[in-house]
């Protein structure tokens, strides 16, 4: 290692480790152990522009082990992005830009939120396939308008997680060779030695998966580390694992050991550690002169990469003006949805289940949309979620829209992460709403770091019948709509489905869950006009009480039908009640206040009606008790019959309003 190659990488250690002794919190283990590897990544092959950390064509890091971040952190002040040493010295305090694990949206550089184990590797795969699939579609011979790297530093934690072992799986099989990750072999654990749960061969696994599999045998050797990505970027069919061997706490008296990977090490530790490396250590928060002349000389270069980029595109606009004009609104997320369009599909259309009409919407959208991309984990037949025109993206074909993502629920998610953080891309993916389960750590990461994914969640309740509990989500809906920041839609019929997807695409800082019925249900052409015009409010009147409404029924999905009908039967009986039909709830509390009482006004009772656990509900209706659900799981019989048993039936809903009204 050149001297100032060493001088670096130790600068990069101590500005880490001082920050975990300032906050008194933090793993300075890990920064310690890999520095050379992050020092390598960024000095020798990172395109980017600290100027413009959001610019399209730069290179995308990511940190799979979030916990690490203090190094990461360290590494963008060094690389001139607008994070000062005074954030560094803010590192896990209130308000500063340098939290404890990395935050996209919140620190300038971070091109992911990373923490949960895995998360960060497999977000690298939907990053290299949206890549893929931009170049595919937009480069053209002498015009490379799209072309970087993702590259990565993952640990043994993040491999011993099940989601990148699906998607190391998924991009072996896509021969995703843009996408190249330096694993931290320091064969650490908190518990111990990685023996104690991690025997496997990695190397071996990873060549399974059609990776290519490199190794540097000394974590110190930079050029040794430059070479192994070198060689990595030559093989453009197959994703790189190279495997570092480093030692967590380098170069401390804790070196090797587990005890310095969650804790600071100690004033006298981190004195120890400093003498070692020939550091003074007296100085926190150091950055020699040389080494701040290095990275600086880098930043004119930074500049003129984006500009030279900014030059070819000027010139594939006068060339390709068509698909210049629409990559340009692709990555500026300018779009109209017609909305007008999607209900005309339904217009001949007497009964259909909803994830049918969301198949139908699919087919409209993707050619309103060049940017929506997407999939389903091996249940496209039933989720309806093949756009038919367009192809399937594979190893040798990048120009599909649809992917395959096997099954592999936990995995989809990551990648459509992934894909959404990348931009250019509107992703969705489905699976059955009961397998949402597999997907929630992803879900919650989506709405946490405020991307667009569409989640098509099919196969909505009891009603789908025959498959049995095992396969028939009770209480899925609403520990979905506890996630802060995420869109919860269940539709009543086609056209509040045709709504729900315009939501959905224009949700632009939030996950969208679309819930969606296997059985077919009546499309509500009497009340075309009603739903058109507020079905994206998240609850409206549906059908209005004659008079004053004595009650008010709400419903979602296929339970409004039922409302409707209890509606009428309650006429009859001389008692007046209001239809609501509430598909969002979240789209409903974000209306103005006048609009809430007018749809739910204070005052009249109110009887909710969901095939699912009604708890929650109370915040609507006043009352847990004011509520037709179900709080057991369901059985193997055909959905109609179902419903009947566990009570959505008029009669059942009429004593339930009678009892209200007592």
């Amino acid at each position: 290692m050149q001297n100032i190659d060493k001088t670096c990488v130790n600068t990069l250690r101590f500005l880490a480790a001082d920050q975990v002794e300032t906050a008194k919190s933090g793993h300075p283990g890990f920064p310690l152990g890999t520095a050379p590897l992050m020092y390598t990544i960024w000095d020798r092959f990172m395109t980017y522009n600290p100027a413009r950390p959001e610019w399209f064509n730069r290179d995308r890091f990511i940190l799979s082990p979030g916990h690490g971040s203090a190094l990461l952190y360290a590494m963008l002040h060094l690389a001139g992005f607008d994070l000062s040493l005074d954030e560094l010295k803010n590192f896990r305090q209130w308000g500063s830009k340098t939290p404890g694990h990395p935050e996209v949206g919140h620190t300038p550089g971070v091109d992911a939120s990373t923490g949960p184990l895995g998360h960060g590797f497999s977000m690298g795969v939907g990053f290299a396939i949206a890549e893929a699939m931009l170049a595919a579609r937009y480069n053209k011979p002498g015009f490379e308008l799209v072309k970087h790297y993702t590259y990565g530093i993952t640990s043994d934690g993040d491999l011993m997680e099940g989601v990148s072992s699906e998607a190391a799986s998924l991009a072996g099989t896509l021969g995703l060779g843009k996408l190249i990750y330096l694993y931290d072999d320091n064969k650490i654990t908190i518990e111990g030695t990685t023996d104690i749960a991690f025997s496997e061969d990695v190397e071996a696994r990873f060549k399974a998966y059609n990776w290519q599999v490199l190794r540097v045998a000394d974590s110190e050797d930079v050029d040794a580390m430059e070479a192994a990505i070198k060689e990595a970027q030559a093989d453009t069919e197959r994703p790189s694992l190279i495997i570092v061997r480093t030692h967590i706490g380098f170069g401390s008296p804790k070196q090797d050991s587990p005890s310095c990977h969650g804790e600071p090490l100690g004033a006298d530790a981190l004195k120890a550690t400093k003498e070692k490396a020939g550091w003074d250590p007296e100085k926190m928060f150091y950055v020699p002169a040389e080494v701040k002349e290095h990275f600086d000389a880098k930043l004119a270069g930074c500049t003129a990469a984006q500009e030279a980029w900014r030059e070819l595109y000027k010139a594939y606009s006068a060339e390709y003006p068509e698909l210049a004009k629409e990559f340009h609104d692709r990555l500026a997320d300018e779009f109209t949805i017609d909305l007008d369009a999607l209900e005309a599909v339904f217009a001949d259309t007497a009964k259909n289940a909803t994830r049918e009409a969301s198949g139908e919407i699919i087919q409209k959208l993707a050619a309103q949309l060049p940017a929506l991309v997407g999939g389903s984990a091996d249940l496209g037949p039933s989720n309806k979620t093949v756009m038919k025109a367009e192809g399937y993206f594979s190893k040798t074909d990048r120009t599909g829209r649809n992917l395959h993502f096997g099954v592999r629920e936990h995995a989809m998610g990551t990648v459509l992460n992934g894909m959404a953080l990348h931009g250019g891309i509107i992703p969705f993916g489905g699976t059955f709403l009961v397998f949402a389960d597999f997907m929630r750590p992803t879900i919650r990461m989506a709405a946490l770091m405020g991307q667009r994914v569409v989640f098509v969640l099919t196969h909505d309740s009891i009603a789908l019948g025959e498959d049995g509990p095992t396969h028939q989500p009770i209480e899925t809906t609403m520990a979905l709509r506890m996630i802060p920041n995420v869109s919860v839609i269940r539709p009543a019929d086609a056209l509040e489905t045709a709504t729900a997807w315009k939501q959905a695409c224009l949700n632009k800082n939030k996950p969208t869950c679309l819930l969606l019925s296997r059985q077919k249900l009546p499309v509500l052409h009497d009340y075309a006009a009603v739903i058109h015009e507020n079905a994206h409010k998240g609850a409206y009147v549906l059908s209005p009480a004659k008079k004053a409404a004595q009650v008010v029924l709400i419903g979602t999905g296929s339970e409004v039908h039922l409302a409707l009908e209890a509606q009428a039967k309650l006429a009859e009986e001389g008692i007046d009640a209001s239809v609501v039909s509430m598909p969002c709830w979240d789209a409903f509390d974000a209306q103005a206040a006048e609009y809430k009482e007018a749809v739910l006004p204070a005052g009249v009772a109110k009887v909710a009606i969901e095939a699912g656990v009604p708890y929650g509900w109370s915040r609507y209706t006043g009352n847990e008790n004011n509520v037709i659900g179900i709080t057991t799981f369901g059985a193997s019989a055909p959905g109609g019959l179902l419903m009947e048993k566990y009570g959505f039936t008029v009669e059942n809903v009429l004593a339930k309003v009678h009892e209200v009204l007592a």
